[in-house]
């Protein structure tokens, strides 16, 4: 490394099944990069084959450098209390785990891999943060459906769904977090309380509240229509939930995934993963989508509602 260079030390979680869509990332990631950082990519992983991390390896440059952490050791531990639903792994649990893990870093980001960028992820990362333990930014989905307004309000402890962040994209002080023992804190969560509708996003949510820096739309752009976003002023594209452009054909900002995805070696397999998603498949995701919100309603439904002043 270069030691005049600014390192940016980037994490992504993933397993076999969404090394393509890394790549996508990674393509994209690579055409937006600049000379004077260096950029320190971590792929925490359990099971990951190696022709995979070969394919995903080659996106290395000079500025650019490339590690798969194998995390087995210290996720075996716990792996039996950590819980996910419909199409999430255990991957996504990952993140929480940083802190403790890479005590050389007092400040990284966190990505997942269901996205591209369209600026400098090296900009996002120099977001400031103060002493705040993460900066993210509102999730899309929650400020535009009033009940998983309702459920970040009551059954999650929000103050405000306004405040509530996605965990996909996140700017974590690792340093603050150490010292705030977090993941001590979210172990003693996670035997008390569970969160069934976005689970790490939830704990992070419930455990950071307070002490959180919201960041611009611009770096987390879900393709939900309504938001006051110009489209020239998206920096990152998150193709999160169902709305995946390798599933259906009428994603927002589709084309972006499909331009970067033309740039990699995975494009035949991706293309061949949309060909091979059924009507089944895709009536599977409208019913999971549905499922989701009358859990979101059934959780808030019974908790109360101190949110107002009525008599």
């Amino acid at each position: 490394m270069n030691k005049n260079l600014n390192e940016i030390p980037i994490f992504f979680a993933v397993d076999d099944g969404y090394i393509p869509f890394l790549a996508v990332a990674m393509q994209s990631l690579v055409e937006h990069s600049s000379k004077e950082n260096y950029y320190n990519i971590r792929i925490l992983y359990t099971n990951i084959c190696e022709e995979n991390k070969e394919k995903i390896i080659k996106y290395e440059k000079e500025n650019i450098k490339i590690q798969f952490v194998l995390v087995n050791d210290y996720i075996d531990k716990i792996k039996d209390k950590l819980y996910t639903r419909d199409y999430y792994t255990k991957t996504t649990y990952f993140r929480l785990f940083i802190p403790e893990i890479f005590t050389q870093y007092d400040k990284a980001l966190y990505l997942d891999s269901d996205i591209v960028f369209l600026s400098d992820v090296a900009d996002l990362y120099n977001s400031q943060m103060g002493d705040n333990l993460v900066a993210g930014i509102p999730d899309g989905a929650v400020q535009n459906i009033d009940i998983f307004k309702d459920y970040v309000e009551k059954v999650v402890g929000i103050s405000s769904y306004k405040n509530y962040f996605n965990a996909g994209i996140l700017l974590m002080n690792l340093k603050e977090l150490r010292e705030f023992k977090f993941q001590e804190k979210f172990l003693y969560l996670l035997e008390t309380v569970k969160f069934t509708v976005a689970q790490d996003q939830d704990y992070l949510n419930r455990l950071c509240k307070g002490r959180v820096t919201l960041l611009k739309k611009e770096w987390n752009k879900m393709p939900i229509p309504g938001d006051e976003i110009k489209e020239e002023d998206i920096k990152l594209i998150h193709y999160n939930l169902a709305y995946k452009p390798w599933h259906f054909d009428d994603i927002l900002y589709q084309k972006y995934f499909w331009k970067y995805a033309k740039e990699t070696e995975f494009l035949e397999t991706i293309q061949k993963i949309k060909e091979n998603y059924t009507e089944e498949d895709k009536k599977i995701d409208r019913e999971n989508s549905k499922r989701l919100l009358e859990i979101a309603q059934k959780e808030a439904n019974c908790v109360g509602d101190d949110r107002f002043n009525r008599r």
